[in-house]
């Protein structure tokens, strides 16, 4: 009965890492390994440890109260979500625009296309969005546990046929270098995720409440959410590997350009697995973007709807509905996006570079949110002591790379 429960229960987690698992690790992981080769493991080891208690307050305090930690800001005070609704509204456009130009890459290269990353990233977002209104919750929850999956696999079989015993100790990041240092600011902001995706994974949670009108178990919630976390980490080291194994040395630099990028990071599987993958490969790294395209496309509209409520009247109800709240969002969120995206004269690095950045600057603060929300709960459900702690040194070194980078940049 218990093993029946916690299977129901797996989905969220998931969700977590279809989120997870895009812009962060097909681009940023594998440029990380393509550039230092293996000088920055160490960077994304920390970045996986340092964010951990944040992400795991998400299913903790959904489980533990059957409400998202929008609710849980709303307790902290007005300000907290005043704040949220800022930080979010600031950051979603970056955000969708950089998945939605990396998703257009992938597909123009994957079927020979010549179509313009601006109109390819629009009718990816319909789609998205058709998507959503046809399908809801529970088609993106059921898709989403066979698309990791093909991701995982193929991505490890890559993994070790690019192996290389002599890979040389590259010994070049450089410190001092202003290029280097930008590049490890936005590398951290998205690694494992950005910390906003915790916010989304409690609103899935009470989703998934809802859909089996039963709270679920807290040690079943956490253990769904380790799955999609610690697999998401062994995922980016993946990555970081295939950049490090086939592009490092070879005098070939990755493309800004989301078309060209695409083909290079397919080119990499192929390598290692030999011709006949290109399609398998391909499909498999389009399929992974697709489903990270949906799962922002439905998180912003699905955060928002109860943030204003909550901001402007005393009760909300998660967006599980298509509604013209829901729907209000969804647009403006594709608008926002496509004009970033021809803003940026289709850079996909500007753009990647753009929202890893912003995510980073912003995690100390929704860190803390995080933190006191998880703390409002009922006591046997809050944080061991140890995690608490643990909670503590991660919001101080989170805080502490924040001002170094403000006083970097600007100072």
């Amino acid at each position: 009965m218990k093993i029946l429960n916690f299977l129901k229960s797996l989905g969220p987690g998931l969700l977590y890492a279809g989120a997870a698992v895009g812009v962060s690790h097909l681009v940023q992981s594998t440029r990380a390994g393509a550039s230092y080769g293996f000088d920055l493991i160490w960077i994304l080891i920390i970045a996986n440890v340092i964010k951990y208690p944040f992400f795991e307050f998400a299913p903790r305090y959904a489980s533990s109260t059957g409400k998202s930690l929008i609710h849980g800001y709303s307790k902290v005070g007005k300000w907290a979500l005043v704040l949220y609704a800022m930080l979010t509204v600031a950051t979603m456009f970056a955000i969708t625009a950089a998945i939605a130009m990396v998703t257009a890459g992938l597909l123009n290269s994957l079927v020979g296309w010549s179509l313009s990353t601006p109109l390819l990233s629009m009718i990816i977002m319909v789609f998205t969005m058709l998507f959503l209104m046809i399908g809801k919750f529970k088609t993106l929850e059921g898709a989403m546990k066979y698309i990791i999956l093909i991701l995982t696999l193929s991505t490890l079989v890559a993994v070790v046929f690019s192996f290389k015993t002599s890979l040389p100790v590259s010994n070049h990041f450089n410190w001092s270098q202003t290029i280097d240092i930008a590049f490890l600011i936005a590398f951290l902001g998205w690694m494992p995720a950005p910390i906003d995706v915790s916010v989304w994974h409690s609103t899935w949670t009470e989703a998934k409440q809802k859909n089996l009108k039963a709270k679920l178990d807290l040690k079943s919630s956490i253990q769904d959410f380790k799955i999609g976390y610690i697999g998401t980490g062994f995922l980016a080291l993946g990555f970081l590997s295939l950049g490090a194994f086939v592009m490092y040395g070879s005098g070939e630099e990755l493309s800004a350009n989301s078309t060209k990028f695409a083909g290079q990071l397919v080119r990499m599987y192929t390598h290692g697995l030999g011709s006949w993958a290109f399609y398998l490969i391909g499909i498999a790294a389009f399929t992974t973007m697709l489903s990270t395209s949906i799962t922002v496309m439905d998180a912003y509209p699905r955060v928002l709807k109860p943030t204003f409520q909550l901001l402007f009247s005393k009760s909300s109800s998660p967006a599980e509905g298509i509604d013209k709240t829901y729907m209000f969002w969804m647009v403006l969120l594709m608008i926002g996006a496509w004009t970033l995206i021809l803003w940026s004269d289709a850079s996909m690095k500007a753009m990647v570079d753009m929202a890893t950045t912003i995510s980073f600057v912003t995690a100390p603060l929704l860190a803390i949110l995080n933190y006191w929300a998880v703390m409002s709960i009922r006591k046997e459900d809050q944080p061991k002591p140890w995690l608490q702690i643990y909670a503590w040194i991660g919001m101080l070194f989170l805080s502490i790379f924040s001002v170094y980078y403000i006083i970097w940049k600007f100072l």
